[in-house]
């Protein structure tokens, strides 16, 4: 992730980042007028647009993973055994949205009984958020692709 800052003419700054958004996964644009008032300053959150081969499949993520089952037995202990109002860390919001994600993937598109892609889109955007906050991508995705390298990194 970088900061980008363009000076330019006023009547540029929508071309500018419209090219800007196009190149780059790009957060919102901050405007100001330049010091002596004649041009415009923009200032923007970047990073560069993830390539497919960035984002493992669930497949990939998920094929050498504990069971579901464990999964849940692991966060289930980890909040136990955690006294009120602790700090839980990144292990544990990482393995409870990979878990998350790995239930959606297999929960019906019409379950009548809950949404389990919203709550797995939630922990996901938690987690960006704690670990790269104004970074742009599919949360999940980004899950996925944090898990699989803990995983390996651990093996």
């Amino acid at each position: 992730m970088f900061e980008i800052r363009v000076i330019c003419d006023p009547t540029d700054t929508d071309r500018v980042t419209t090219a800007l958004a196009a190149a780059f996964a790009a957060g919102a644009v901050r405007r100001y007028p330049t010091r002596d008032g004649k041009g415009a300053r923009l200032y923007l959150t970047a990073d560069h647009r993830p390539t497919p081969q960035d984002w493992p499949t669930p497949e990939q993520a998920y094929a050498n993973a504990p069971s579901i089952n464990s999964e849940i037995g692991w966060t289930a202990r980890f909040l136990a055994d955690a006294e009120c109002y602790t700090e839980l860390g990144r292990e544990f919001y990482l393995r409870k949205a990979a878990l998350l994600d790995r239930i959606a993937l297999l929960d019906e598109p019409d379950a009548a009984d809950g949404n389990a892609t919203d709550t797995a889109h939630a922990a996901a955007v938690f987690l960006l958020g704690m670990d790269q906050p104004g970074t742009i991508c599919d949360p999940r995705a980004y899950v996925r692709q944090q898990y699989a390298l803990v995983l390996n990194h651990h093996q």
